[in-house]
């Protein structure tokens, strides 16, 4: 296995492959790890898991139209945004934000999976839209461009107004009281939200794609106390996790979503019990 995983990097077009992957993972999981923290804190981390929902069903209309591969993103990005100011609004109501978040979900999942099965599409389809697709060859330079650009906006984002995602984040009546536009800052955070949700949908599935989201802000917290460290340590390891579950895939010819879902879950789990055998000491 290992001199399989070696002979990928002999050959310079595989290895350009690779190289645009591993930027389109990095930049994505550094994205979400920042947006995550947000959410996760405001107790809204499952507008991740129904966006992604969204996207497995624009990506189901990129397919019936014939579209998938070289417009993916164009018809992705704009349903998967609309879909977040429509779950914000939502929430707003009567209805409730864990509801609205329900109800795109399934129906999202029920319409890309008609639309699939109406326009031929097979098993596998369904299996590398949901979970990652096997090949690296799906992810474009392109997708490395914007991804990059998504990342320098998020960080942006982060570094200017982070004392303002703070307020918003732990009390937004008091954050509204002082004149902030917490409405604005929380769709511009959705719609960004959004975005990452669509990057990373080809590589690491429509349905894991939340996991990056919501794993290492959970992991973050175990052994951070301030908002700044959670957003440090929330990057970090979700970028160190990420290349721990691409080198895993590469090298036993795994699905890229299911192996960095699951060693973010093991090193949350590993911190969950050094944390726990510290405070019973």
């Amino acid at each position: 296995m290992i001199e399989t995983f070696l002979s990928l990097f002999s050959s310079p077009q595989i290895l350009k492959i690779i190289v645009i992957a591993l930027v389109v993972g990095l930049s994505v999981s550094v994205c979400s790890a920042l947006l995550g923290v947000n959410l996760v804190l405001k107790k809204y981390a499952m507008i991740g898991d129904g966006l992604s929902h969204v996207g497995y069903g624009a990506l189901s209309i990129a397919a019936a139209l014939k579209l998938s591969g070289n417009y993916t993103l164009e018809i992705a990005l704009p349903i998967v945004i609309v879909a977040a100011f429509f779950i914000l609004k939502m929430s707003g109501s009567k209805v409730g934000g864990d509801a609205a978040i329900a109800v795109v979900s399934v129906v999202s999942l029920a319409v890309g999976t008609i639309l699939l099965n109406l326009s031929g599409g097979t098993a596998s389809d369904a299996c590398n839209s949901l979970f990652g697709s096997a090949s690296l060859i799906t992810i474009t330079e392109k997708d490395m461009v914007l991804s990059l650009i998504l990342s320098a906006v998020v960080i942006a984002l982060y570094v200017i107004f982070w004392r303002k995602i703070f307020l918003i984040t732990f009390d937004e009546d008091y954050a509204r009281a002082i004149g902030l536009k917490v409405d604005t800052y929380n769709l511009v955070l959705s719609i960004l939200t959004a975005v990452t949700i669509v990057l990373g949908m080809q590589l690491m599935g429509a349905i894991l794609i939340s996991g990056l989201i919501i794993l290492p802000t959970l992991t973050a917290l175990k052994v951070s106390k301030s908002f700044l460290r959670v957003l440090i340590n929330s990057v970090i390891i979700s970028s160190v996790c990420f290349i721990l579950g691409f080198t895993l895939a590469l090298i036993l010819n795994l699905q890229m979503g299911p192996s960095i879902v699951v060693a973010n879950f093991v090193l949350y789990l590993l911190l969950s019990l050094i944390t726990s055998i510290k405070t019973h000491k």
